[in-house]
């Protein structure tokens, strides 16, 4: 229906100029006029095509979580609009999120809840079209202030990747996925941890950020053992 009232709309208005401005040639840039619309709106069509069904979401998002947390998380996605919505309210403290469909790669996480406002502050941030530098620092002194709640414990984030070619959209398998761990510890500090803040291995856990709201632990096993 919004397809059709935009279509309509359009056509109302072009009309009205070709009728004042161009009376001679009306016929042919009413044509013309007609094509384009019938091009763009096939183009709208496959855009809304590319979101994944709320199913296939689910399915791909909770991917990122450990699968005894699975059942009972919630779910983030996209609508047919391209707007970040609850796909699935869950009663457990995970929150999944599902792949960007705007963006190159499959990426799917899922996070503690008590990251949510943290998370959320930084999609926020990123659709102003702030950088990620401009982004840590915005939070960074918002959570110094008080006026960005950060978790008081450690709290876990898991990320789940591919390819493009290795996602199915129709459904919502992955394959050779890889999985970090990542777990969010504000203020901690490489003291604090015992951790060093450049991995020596691969797998090996390490500091990023330290001493700031942003500190975390990270972990990022082999890509031949990581992938399922």
């Amino acid at each position: 229906m919004y397809h059709l009232t935009y279509l309509a709309n359009l056509r109302e208005i072009y009309t009205a100029i070709l009728i004042i401005v161009l009376p001679s040639k009306q016929k042919d840039m009413k044509k013309m006029f007609f094509t384009t619309v019938l091009v763009l709106a096939g183009l709208s069509t496959q855009a809304q095509t590319d979101i994944p069904s709320p199913e296939v979401q689910i399915k791909s998002a909770l991917l990122a979580a450990p699968t005894e947390k699975q059942g009972e998380a919630t779910v983030l996605g996209y609508n047919p609009e391209g707007e970040l919505v609850v796909l699935r309210k869950g009663t457990n403290e995970m929150i999944c999120l599902a792949d960007d469909p705007k963006k190159d790669g499959f990426s799917a996480a899922c996070y503690h809840q008590d990251l949510n406002l943290y998370m959320a502050r930084g999609r926020e941030l990123r659709s102003a079209g702030k950088t990620t530098e401009e982004i840590f620092a915005t939070r960074e002194k918002e959570a110094k202030s008080g006026k960005l709640s950060m978790p008081k414990q450690p709290s876990a984030l898991f990320v789940y990747s591919a390819p493009n070619e290795n996602f199915n959209r129709n459904t919502g398998e992955v394959k050779n996925g890889y999985l970090r761990y990542v777990v969010y510890v504000p203020y901690a500090t490489a003291e604090s941890t015992g951790l060093p803040q450049k991995p020596e291995a691969a797998g090996m856990p390490w500091i990023m950020h330290p001493g700031t709201h942003g500190a975390h632990i990270m972990i990022s096993p082999p890509m031949d053992k990581a992938a399922q």
